[in-house]
């Protein structure tokens, strides 16, 4: 969300419009791709099922707060291509909807991959937190760490005139040039090393404990290592350039211009790249499940898409189907889990 870092020493630098015309397009398919699929989820979640559960508040908050990132996309793509026409009360708006939204996401993925984990690991104990309360509770201490990891940039949120060209940054000013180093490192460790350490534990432990019991599906070790995928290759790359870039910052890296505009036009690939998750998140963490694929077919049946014979035939079928495997998954949890209680 910002293109201009000032002039560093040796001497100014022009970075230049790299990504003007890719990024506004980039940005655009983000919004409506990740509009689309996130308000198709929260149809069914609403309608479709009841909130009962921790993991039903987890994703319905993980889903709003995609949601907030991705109502940022069309002004920055605008931004991308031009400079920032929309005022100083909207700069601060977007941004800060932006920043609360980059925290809020990572965090519920991490409730959430916490939440697999104490329903898979420790599936009986897991009977007496994992409940709708407790998932409220959560979800607001979350929203609260996700506005308190946003400092110090919601403090120093503005538009600022460059020549013929209007900026919008969390740091307008060249003298907040210490403040801008540590906010970067502070994002390298709340959004990339801490949340990656809980879902790095959380995972093996969960992949150790379906080989134990012996009910685990080609389905479920896939969506885990999808999960981990997609973290690893859209975080660690904007964390790196980021990182890069605070080095450049603290004069501890000290390259040339070319090498300086390598490292900024890093920044702004990777930062498009890290908006992907809200797209692919209600593809990873809900369209692959059973119960969404049955609640959906349900409500796709109540609608004008059921006069279509093919379609109603195709959705019953499905219905019926998600059902079936889902009561058999259920039952066969059930069986591994009164195996553990069971005394040997």
């Amino acid at each position: 969300y910002e293109y201009d870092y000032g002039d560093l020493p040796p001497g100014p630098c022009d970075y230049g419009p790299h990504l003007s015309h890719i990024l506004p397009v980039l940005y655009s398919v983000f919004f409506v791709v990740g509009l689309l699929g996130n308000l198709l989820v929260l149809w069914v979640i609403l309608r479709g099922s009841q909130i009962k559960t921790l993991t039903d508040v987890s994703l319905l908050n993980l889903i709003i707060s995609d949601l907030l990132l991705i109502f940022s996309l069309p002004f920055l793509a605008h931004y991308a291509r031009d400079h920032w026409v929309f005022g100083s009360f909207m700069c601060t708006l977007v941004l800060s909807v932006y920043h609360i939204g980059f925290y809020a996401g990572i965090f519920f993925i991490v409730l959430m991959s916490i939440d697999r984990y104490l329903a898979i690991v420790h599936a009986v104990f897991s009977l007496r937190i994992r409940t709708k309360t407790y998932g409220i509770l959560a979800s607001i201490f979350i929203w609260i760490l996700a506005v308190a990891s946003s400092f110090p940039e919601l403090l120093y949120l503005g538009v600022i005139n460059n020549g013929n060209k209007t900026l919008c940054s969390a740091y307008p000013e060249n003298n907040h040039h210490d403040i801008r180093i540590k906010a970067i490192f502070k994002m390298n460790v709340l959004g990339l090393i801490i949340p990656l350490s809980i879902l790095a534990f959380c995972y093996f432990m969960v992949l150790q404990s379906l080989q134990t019991l012996r009910t685990s599906t080609k389905l479920t070790i896939r969506l885990v290592v999808v999960v981990m995928v997609v973290f690893f290759c859209c975080w660690i790359p904007y964390n790196t350039a980021a990182f890069l870039r605070a080095l450049e910052m603290k004069f501890i890296l000290t390259p040339g211009c070319k090498l300086r505009k390598t490292i900024q036009l890093l920044l702004q690939i990777t930062e498009a790249v890290a908006f992907s998750p809200s797209c692919l998140n209600p593809f990873l963490y809900v369209l692959v499940g059973k119960k969404f694929r049955r609640d959906l077919a349900r409500l796709l049946l109540q609608t004008p898409c059921s006069h279509v014979q093919c379609m109603k035939i195709y959705m019953t079928r499905a219905a019926a189907s998600v059902y079936s495997q889902s009561r058999s998954v259920d039952k066969r949890h059930m069986d591994g889990t009164q195996q553990i209680e069971t005394p040997t």
